[in-house]
């Protein structure tokens, strides 16, 4: 979705100097507008998602009054711990692999799940939003790089469970979501956004499911993500610095 004669703004390194966490987060807005545009597309149209694994409640508090309006957490012990302080004020999004036991409390802290990988983690979660009187918007996440580091279902193997999640009541199925290779230059990472777009596309045709949602991106290769037409990129290090 790249178009001719325009180039990719490389990330840039974040470090202990780092501004302070207002100049980042305008730096990123400013960042993901141009990227939208390249791709034919509003800023509206893609949401920043504040990865907050390990960030300190208090920052995370500074960042949404900030106007950080999605957080991002990789562990619902973790994600716990914050939504006690910072409640509904905020979305809350699953970007970790979620376990089957881990379901029920997943089910009345997030909002949305990005990794669904298995019939049985969704039937899980269905049970217990249903339980808790819930609709969840989850996606399904696809591993388009073929890393075993990574979850995720082989490409072939997501038509099957996306009309099978699609069939639960409680869950409302809108998308993919994937995690580029890791690679020293962000352009490197465009081949796996692209499959999973194109992946997305396929699936759209052969299953009649509406998939407009595209969880793709983070702080090393957001732009690139968006400019192959990622909804949602999830970001920590560039909006938050490193964390120790």
């Amino acid at each position: 979705m790249q178009r001719r004669g325009q180039m990719s703004t490389l990330s840039r390194p974040v470090n202990a100097a780092s501004p302070l966490l207002s100049e980042r987060l305008h730096e990123l807005q400013h960042r993901i507008a141009q990227a939208a545009r390249r791709s034919g597309r509003e800023s509206e149209q893609v949401v920043l998602i504040g990865a907050v694994k390990t960030v300190p409640v208090e920052q995370i508090r500074e960042a949404v009054a900030l106007g950080i309006t999605d957080l991002g957490e990789n562990r619902v012990q973790e994600a716990v711990e914050a939504f006690d302080v910072i409640g509904r004020a905020v979305r809350w999004h699953m970007i970790g692999n979620l376990q089957r036991n881990k379901a029920t409390r997943a089910a009345g802290i997030f909002d949305r799940i990005h990794g669904i990988d298995s019939i049985e983690i969704a039937a899980a979660l269905s049970r217990r939003a249903a339980a808790a009187g819930r609709v969840m918007s989850v996606m399904v996440q696809v591993n388009v790089s073929g890393e075993g580091s990574k979850h995720g279902l082989e490409p072939e193997a997501v038509p099957a469970l996306l009309e099978a999640v699609a069939g639960l009541e409680a869950l409302a199925l809108d998308g993919l979501m994937s995690i580029g290779a890791a690679v020293e230059y962000p352009e490197r990472a465009r081949r796996y956004f692209a499959a999973t777009r194109e992946l997305r596309d396929r699936c759209e045709r052969s299953t009649g499911l509406a998939l407009p949602q595209l969880s793709m991106g983070m702080s090393g290769d957001f732009e690139v993500a968006i400019e192959e037409g990622s909804t949602m990129v999830r970001v920590g290090t560039a909006l938050f610095g490193l964390r120790h």
